[in-house]
């Protein structure tokens, strides 16, 4: 497992001030502290923008886009292994492979989440059998991302036979293909790491494997 690796110092600071600029204008109704926390945001946008060399106008329309109290967000990927090949998406916007998967929606359960995922983008029918871990994101050594967010694996088994993918039903993903444990293509590191994938072969030789967490 890739040993843990904290945020540099840049982005804990840009987290923590937008934490406090969205919790502060959640919940402050005087106009005069409103003010202060955009600029709190601002503040917080401009350190991000210098920490990426992104426009710190489009990060701070995407921190003004967070509303609510600030929690971590929810990314949801499935694990479908059947004959010892494991079933992988081709990103689009990184030309990289993946486990299926994406943000959680509003309105589903994590389960009904990995399987829409998986039927949306490799046009392969699952149910959700297993949860296999459920991380810390940042703990787990991907790259570092503005959200702070967790990180959920399900095992998943076709619910028809045989099990092709059928791709093309996504914006988000070029292609889908199963493949063998020591033949992967180059991953998706913000989405998925090569110990993620020896948990979910771990799991389908070893059903009795608990599940992991942070």
């Amino acid at each position: 497992m890739t040993a843990p690796t904290g945020p540099p110092a840049w982005l804990a600071w840009a987290r923590t001030l937008q934490s406090v600029a969205q919790a502060g204008l959640n919940y402050s109704q005087e106009l005069f502290d409103r003010e202060r926390y955009r600029q709190v945001r601002r503040i917080a946008a401009e350190i991000a923008a210098a920490g990426t060399d992104a426009d710190p106008e489009v990060i701070e329309r995407f921190f003004a886009s967070q509303e609510g109290h600030p929690t971590p967000k929810i990314d949801v990927r499935a694990a479908v292994i059947v004959e010892d090949q494991i079933l992988l998406v081709h990103e689009r916007e990184d030309r990289c492979w993946s486990l299926p998967g994406g943000w959680a929606d509003v309105g589903e359960t994590p389960a009904q989440t990995a399987e829409r995922e998986t039927r949306e983008e490799a046009g392969v029918a699952v149910k959700a059998v297993k949860l296999l871990a459920l991380y810390d994101r940042e703990r787990r050594g991907h790259p570092h991302h503005p959200e702070y967010s967790y990180k959920a694996i399900f095992a998943c088994e076709p619910t028809e036979s045989p099990a092709r993918p059928r791709p093309g039903q996504s914006a988000e993903t070029l292609d889908a293909r199963f493949f063998a444990r020591h033949a992967l293509p180059k991953l998706s590191r913000a989405r998925v790491l090569p110990a993620q994938i020896e948990l979910a072969f771990a799991h389908a030789a070893d059903p009795a494997l608990p599940t992991e967490f942070d």
